[in-house]
């Protein structure tokens, strides 16, 4: 906005010096330009031939190099309020980006001022003109700027060094840039193997319930014993064993009516020899019937 009401302020100078043929007319073209209340740059008018042309000519040099002054340079170079006001935003800008406060002191040696209180109506000027935003701290002698009004020119030997600058900065974006692709990479990279530790675990969840189900399913259909079947078993076990406990005592029987046959065989004898006899049979049959059971 300032920028603009600047620039709107020299047009008119501009569109004049077309016409400006003669170093009279370019002379007092740029005595009114300086002069006028609103005009802070000047390279516009600079750049017109008709001014261009003062520095051919003895008589119009000087003011050509008045018109440079206000337009880059400072209170050291020409002692004018505007040009105090000049240098006071120079100086304010070159100040801002690393230390936005100055001291009363410094302003006072580099424009020429004799006490702080010419210092303060010089500052507050500028202020109410919206060339610079700042706070006047009368206790600690300091100016803390906020704001300058880009309204100075840029003089061509500083080109290079605004370059240098814009390639610094330029080389820091993409320095942070660069990390931030790093970062956003990272975190991409973090995401893909939680997503990928995820589907494994889901995966194993899954196979644990279908084995689960598959083991659950498979007790189901295992038929189970039943009792009565237990029982059957057990008496066919036991009804083997008598059955071959029988055929022993049949041996026995057998065994027994031999004995009964010698018995008889040998009754004329005597009773009490036909008694032994008798108990040696039975004996017999008892011992054949331990073989059986054996």
């Amino acid at each position: 906005m300032e920028q603009t009401r600047a620039l709107n302020g020299l047009e008119p100078f501009v569109a004049l010096s077309k016409s400006a043929n003669s170093t009279r007319a370019a002379v007092d073209l740029v005595t009114q330009a300086i002069s006028a209340p609103n005009t802070y740059v000047f390279a516009e008018l600079l750049q017109t031939p008709n001014i261009q042309a003062l520095r051919q000519v003895q008589e119009g040099a000087g003011y050509l190099t008045l018109l440079e002054i206000f337009a880059w340079g400072t209170w050291q170079d020409y002692s004018e309020l505007k040009l105090r006001l000049l240098s006071l935003l120079t100086l304010a800008a070159r100040n801002s980006p690393t230390s936005p406060t100055l001291t009363y002191d410094h302003l006072q040696h580099a424009l020429d001022l004799p006490s702080a209180r010419k210092l303060e109506d010089l500052v507050i000027s500028a202020i109410y003109r919206d060339l610079l935003t700042a706070t006047l701290d009368t206790r600690r002698r300091t100016v803390s700027v906020s704001s300058v009004a880009p309204l100075r020119d840029v003089s061509p030997g500083a080109l290079p060094v605004m370059q240098d600058e814009l390639a610094a900065w330029s080389s820091r974006c993409e320095g942070a840039l660069e990390q931030l692709e790093k970062q956003i990479f990272a975190i991409k990279q973090q995401a893909a193997v939680r997503s990928r530790k995820k589907q494994v675990e889901d995966r194993l969840v899954e196979t644990g319930l279908k084995l689960k189900e598959e083991s659950e399913g498979a007790l189901k259909k295992k038929p189970r014993p039943r009792v009565g079947d237990a029982l059957t078993a057990g008496d066919e076990r036991n009804k083997r064993a008598a059955m071959e406990l029988g055929s022993g005592y049949e041996d026995d029987e057998d065994l027994m009516d031999v004995d009964d046959v010698g018995v008889g065989r040998g009754a004329g004898r005597g009773a009490k020899r036909g008694g032994i006899v008798g108990n040696g049979g039975s004996r017999n049959a008892l011992g054949g019937l331990g073989r059986k059971l054996g």
